[in-house]
C-alpha cells in the first residue's frame, strides 16, 4: 500500500474501528488490556504473558500472530497479519469478555496503528521489545517506522486506565523514549536484569530478585523476552514463583526456534528470523554445531535492502546455505533469491521449491548437525502472485520429510 494512499484511507480505516468498538460495547474497557509491540520477540512475549496469566489462575485472552486464544480455546491465526483489521480486534473482545475473561494480551503491529486498529483498546500497559529496521519502503523511513510504533505508546498515555504501564527495553537506543512516556509506571528491562544468566541450544536460565527462571527456548533473546514477560506479569500483581513455573512449563512457541523431532540424529528448527539480527541471533543459538540453513526473504516489493544482508549472514555462518522461495506475491521469485545471493561469496545452492529445499537440507544433515529453516515460521500461505495464496506450514513439511527420510533408513 504506497503512503499516499493509506493517508487517503485513514479516515476509512479510523471510521471501522471506532463503529466496531462502538457495536461491540468497547469490550477493552472491561478487560485488562496487555499490548505487546517491538520489532522482534512480539510473539513470543506474548506466549510467555498468556502463559503466566493463565498459571496465575485469570481467564486470559491472546491476539497475535501464532494464535487466537480464549482461555483454553486456541486456533491460529490465518490471516496473514497480526492483528486483522475490520473490527475484528473488538469483536473478538467481546466474545473473550462473554466468556469471563478479566486479561487480554494483544500484539500491535506499525501496520496496525497505522490503520488505527489499536483503536479503543484502552490499554492497561505496553510492552515495547525493540526497534530494528524493517518495513522501512512501507513506512518511508527508519524514524517514520519508530513513530508508528510510538504511537501505540501515545495511545497507552491517551487511555483511561489507571494505573497505566510500559515496560521497554533498556538496552534498546529508542526505549527511553517509551520509557519517558506520561503514564504511572515506566518500567525497564534490561539483559542485566539477570543474575548468573546460562545460555545453550537447549535452553536458557537465570535469577531476577531471587527467583530462580529456567527455559526451554535457546538464545539471549529468550533471556530478553522472558524478562520482558516477567516484568510486565509483576506489576499486575503476579508472584515470581507463578510467572516461574508458567515459563518453566512453556516447552514450545509455535514457529519461535521450534524444533521438529521425530528420533532423527540431528536437530531440526523452524523459526521465523525476518530481520539480520534475528537471523544473526537464530544462528547464534547453535554455536557448535555445523549448521545448513534454508532461508527466502520476507515478502516479495518489500525490504529489498535486506536480500543481500541475509545472504551475507547465511554464508558466513552456516556450513551449507540453500536459498527458496518464501512469499514472492507479485514479484519475481528467482530475481529475489538472486538478490539474497549477491551478498554471499560462496555459491549457494538454489532450489526454488520451498519442500524440495527443505528435504534436501534434512537429507544433506550428519549427525549432531542443526538445520535450520528459517523465514515463514508459523506463516499459514505461501504468497504468489495475483493475490494467490498456497497454504503452508514450515514446521508440517519438516516433520513429514524427517519421518520420510527416517522410513528409507
Amino acid at each position: 500500500m504506497t503512503r499516499l494512499r493509506r493517508r487517503l484511507l485513514a479516515p476509512y480505516h479510523y471510521a471501522w474501528a471506532f463503529i466496531a468498538a462502538l457495536w461491540y460495547g468497547f469490550p477493552a474497557r472491561q478487560l485488562s488490556v496487555i499490548g505487546v509491540t517491538g520489532t522482534k520477540g512480539k510473539s513470543s512475549v506474548a506466549e510467555m504473558l498468556y502463559a503466566i496469566f493463565t498459571e496465575a489462575g485469570y481467564a486470559t485472552v491472546l491476539a497475535g500472530t501464532i494464535r487466537f486464544a480464549i482461555n483454553k480455546e486456541s486456533r491460529p491465526n490465518l490471516f496473514k497479519m497480526t492483528l486483522p483489521g475490520r473490527g475484528f480486534i473488538q469483536k473478538f473482545l467481546a466474545k473473550a469478555r462473554a466468556k469471563k475473561c478479566t486479561h487480554a494480551v494483544v500484539e500491535i503491529t506499525s501496520e496496525a496503528a497505522l490503520q488505527y486498529r489499536h483503536l479503543a483498546l484502552e490499554l492497561n500497559a505496553l510492552v515495547f521489545t525493540n526497534l530494528q529496521k524493517e518495513h522501512i519502503e512501507s513506512h518511508g523511513s527508519l524514524e517514520k517506522y519508530f513513530r508508528a510504533k510510538f504511537s501505540i505508546g501515545e495511545a497507552l498515555a491517551r487511555s483511561n486506565k489507571r494505573p497505566r504501564s510500559i515496560i521497554a527495553c533498556a538496552d534498546d537506543a529508542r526505549g527511553a523514549e517509551f520509557l519517558a512516556l506520561p503514564v504511572e509506571n515506566q518500567i525497564s528491562f534490561s539483559f542485566t536484569d539477570a543474575v548468573d544468566a546460562q545460555i545453550n541450544e537447549d535452553g536458557v536460565s537465570f535469577s531476577y530478585k531471587g527467583t530462580h527462571f529456567v527455559l526451554s527456548q535457546p538464545g539471549k533473546f529468550s533471556v530478553m523476552n522472558a524478562l520482558a514477560a516477567i516484568k510486565t506479569a509483576e506489576v499486575f500483581g503476579v508472584p515470581l514463583e507463578v510467572s516461574a513455573q508458567a515459563l518453566k512449563g512453556l516447552v514450545r512457541i509455535a514457529g519461535r526456534v521450534e524444533r521438529i523431532d521425530v528420533g532423527q540424529n540431528f536437530i531440526a528448527v523452524v523459526d521465523y528470523a525476518h530481520t539480520p539480527d534475528s537471523l544473526r541471533a537464530l544462528y547464534e543459538a547453535f554455536p557448535n554445531r555445523r549448521k545448513i540453513c534454508v532461508l527466502g526473504n520476507t515478502g516479495g516489493g518489500r525490504d529489498t535492502w535486506k536480500r543481500p544482508e541475509m545472504g551475507r549472514i547465511a554464508d558466513e555462518m552456516c556450513e551449507k546455505v540453500i536459498l527458496t522461495n518464501e512469499d514472492p506475491y507479485d514479484e519475481d521469485q528467482r530475481a529475489i533469491v538472486d538478490a539474497m545471493a549477491a551478498g554471499m561469496q560462496r555459491a549457494p545452492e538454489i532450489i526454488m521449491d520451498r519442500r524440495e529445499a527443505i528435504r534436501a537440507a534434512i537429507r544433506a544433515a550428519r549427525a549432531g548437525d542443526a538445520v535450520l529453516i528459517s523465514g515463514k515460521g508459523t506463516d499459514p500461505f505461501i504468497m504468489g502472485p495475483r493475490g494467490t495464496k498456497t497454504p503452508w506450514s514450515d514446521a508440517q513439511v519438516v516433520k513429514e520429510e524427517l519421518e520420510r527420510l527416517l522410513m528409507e533408513v
